[in-house]
């Protein structure tokens, strides 16, 4: 069967896109720029449509039989406002299973997934272990990180794991009507990942908390604006408890633990180096 991948060139989807490859599925590959769009494995089907544009999708639905969509668009992780539409156009072309990313628990999206009669999956990560890549600069130039509410804690997820869950979902089936919260293997406090990305790169690398005020001071001496200042301290003050929950969905799904951080430090430790 054809499987095709919304957001295919962006992280999480390149590691779908890729682990469908190795398991011998054949992949068609969606982005809005199909001519710039590099380092996708041999073999892969790409096409052009826009997921704000269902009518633009028929033609990359044709013949598909399962399909990966994104709940939200852009780098503000908007709600994909067209979702109902997509699916509409899923189902009338064929497509009998689909995967969502997307929490599951609302909205008109959730609801036509839920009500469209394909074999669905929701699949949420509690945030990506790639996210620490925002440190990197600073890793490498300063050796320290600096930040608020240093006590908070999330169980987040390689990127690699989640893309492995959604790929297991789309190839073989069976978990239809499933809602997958995908967790790493432990809650870590910012500090508890500097300290594995120091070990990983064998750098004296610091975490040091600062208070909201020292924050503000701190962003805005590098130029951020004021709305993004107070939208950060309180995104970090409200973290809900659950994001420190650890899940099995990864072993349920894939048959084996999830990967810690300090492995993905050390698979990227040279992201941290001088």
């Amino acid at each position: 069967m054809t499987i095709l991948v919304s957001g295919a060139t962006g992280t999480l989807g390149r590691h779908i896109v890729g682990q469908l490859v190795r398991t011998g599925q054949r992949v068609r590959a969606l982005t809005r720029t199909p001519a710039e769009a590099v380092g996708l494995p041999d073999g892969v089907e790409l096409i052009g449509g826009d997921l704000t544009q269902p009518r633009t999708l028929e033609a990359a639905l044709s013949g598909v039989s399962a399909m990966h969509l994104l709940g939200a668009t852009g780098h503000d992780h908007t709600p994909l406002p067209t979702g109902p539409q997509i699916v509409a156009t899923a189902r009338a072309a064929g497509v009998r299973r689909m995967t969502v990313l997307s929490p599951g628990e609302g909205g008109e999206l959730d609801q036509a997934v839920r009500d469209s009669g394909l074999e669905w999956t929701f699949v949420w990560p509690i945030g990506f272990m790639c996210n620490a890549l925002g440190w990197a600069d600073v890793i490498r130039d300063t050796a320290e990180v600096r930040e608020p509410y240093g006590s908070r804690r999330t169980a987040s997820a390689d990127e690699a794991d989640v893309a492995e869950v959604i790929a297991t979902v789309l190839a073989s089936g069976g978990h239809a009507g499933r809602r997958y919260v995908v967790s790493g293997p432990e809650a870590l406090t910012p500090a508890d990942k500097v300290s594995a990305i120091a070990a990983a790169t064998g750098r004296d690398v610091r975490f040091t908390e600062l208070t909201g005020e020292q924050a503000r001071r701190q962003w805005r001496a590098e130029g951020w604006p004021e709305e993004g200042i107070e939208f950060m301290l309180h995104m970090w003050a409200t973290v809900p408890d659950t994001v420190a929950d650890v899940t099995t969905t990864v072993r349920h799904v894939v048959g084996r633990p999830p990967r810690s951080f300090a492995q993905w430090a050390a698979a990227h430790a040279d992201y941290f180096r001088p």
